[in-house]
């Protein structure tokens, strides 16, 4: 039994599907054709400039107060030679240009003023009202030019006329260290053609009126005319299965492990926690499994010819494990040497394409620092000196376990 997500239908929390084609690889970490080819020309770069930043040309002194912290992210693992979708994020000036429109500002200030934050339903019309608004307000030419210009020719770098691409809100505030704005705001996948890419960022410039992030804004003290947004626009993996790890094992803080969680289709059955995982444990110093759960993995997302599909899993397919050892292992690689780039435990969102070969298909949607046992003071365990040895001790004690639930 599948349930199907169209455009403008409901998905996931906080997730939107749209109709989508037959997919195109992802581009391998060894082939860079795609996401650093040339522009078109430079007359084509400086018009594009104010509006458009390419992933693979993000200059983090320049560039991270205009794409927000997810865009930056991105741009900062492709520069650190990580394997990530190209793509480019439409910049807060863009946003900016929509938010001075004089009468649309007006409008939205005379909305929020009667906003009751103990009436839950006349705070969701209000929202409405206000994205309402925003869509009806005509797009500044030159942005509309970029977007469109943009996408065709991250469709020409990936070799379609139209690439499927994941466009996502990328809001000023989300990554401010005493806020959680992360997954306020909308996310669209499986969008194609330039026309539904324009509306899409619109949808999701409004998205920073969705009635929960009105109130969390209003809670927080965080002014509404303040906070800005950039729009990720990325070419989309076709997932065979994904997930989350963290390179801290997140029940006690220890570092010397990346716990990896891991279900069938696209990550969002997981993120969304509408799927037990299975889990794994890696041991950093001898990279090598050593604690597992598989888990019965009762739902996924996935695609069913051209749109995507909300699935049962099959039997056959439910209990087994998801993902290879050698795949667990690639995937701790990774987020390890995203650790190391950060300087700092992070939080990755990974995915295994399933049109590149083993050993090139583990693809990085997204790093964040790791914000639970990272912000606790250290304390010693031992006062004895650091042995790197005991490591792999530990794991020689312990072999490797699978336990089925």
């Amino acid at each position: 039994m599948c349930t199907r997500f169209l455009s403008g239908e409901a998905g996931p929390p906080r997730v939107s599907w749209n109709q989508a084609p037959r997919s195109c690889p992802t581009v391998s970490q060894h082939d860079w054709r795609f996401t650093r080819a040339a522009p078109t020309s430079v007359t084509h770069v400086d018009a594009m400039s104010d509006h458009i930043v390419w992933f693979d040309a993000y200059d983090d002194d320049r560039d991270r107060c205009r794409v927000g912290g997810k865009n930056a992210s991105l741009g900062t693992m492709i520069a650190a030679g990580l394997p990530v979708p190209p793509g480019f994020a439409v910049t807060t000036e863009a946003y900016d240009l929509l938010r001075a429109h004089d009468d649309l500002r007006t409008a939205i200030r005379r909305a929020l003023a009667r906003v009751d934050f103990d009436d839950a339903a006349g705070l969701r019309e209000i929202s409405a009202t206000v994205r309402g608004l925003i869509a009806g307000v005509a797009l500044d030419a030159e942005v509309e030019h970029a977007i469109r210009t943009g996408y065709a020719e991250l469709s020409r770098r990936c070799g379609l006329d139209a690439v499927p691409v994941a466009v996502r809100s990328s809001a000023t505030a989300e990554d401010l260290p005493d806020a959680s704005f992360a997954g306020q705001q909308d996310t669209y996948l499986w969008i194609t053609g330039a026309d539904a890419v324009v509306d899409h960022v619109r949808r999701c410039w409004s998205s920073l009126f969705t009635d929960r992030a009105i109130a969390y804004r209003h809670e927080m003290g965080h002014d509404h005319e303040v906070i800005s947004m950039s729009v990720g626009v990325q070419k989309m993996v076709d997932p065979r299965c994904a997930g989350v790890a963290f390179t801290l094992n997140p029940r006690n803080g220890d570092r010397s492990q990346v716990a990896i969680d891991a279900s069938w289709g696209l990550g969002e059955a997981v993120v969304g926690g509408e799927v037990t995982p299975d889990s794994f444990l890696v041991d950093k110093v001898m990279r090598t499994v050593v604690d597992r759960i598989i888990s019965s993995k009762a739902v996924e997302y996935r695609l069913d010819g051209d749109v995507v599909v909300k699935c049962a899993v099959d039997v056959d397919r439910r209990d087994r494990q998801c993902i290879s050892d050698e795949e667990v292992c690639a995937v701790a690689a990774l987020a390890r040497r995203a650790e190391r780039h950060y300087g700092q435990p992070q939080d990755v969102e990974w995915a295994i394409d399933r049109h590149l070969p083993a050993g090139e298909n583990v693809i990085l949607l997204q790093a964040r620092p790791e914000t639970v046992w990272s912000r606790r003071p250290g304390r010693p365990i031992t006062t004895e000196a650091y042995d790197p040895m005991r490591s792999i001790v530990s794991t020689l004690i312990s072999p490797t376990h699978a336990t089925e639930s």
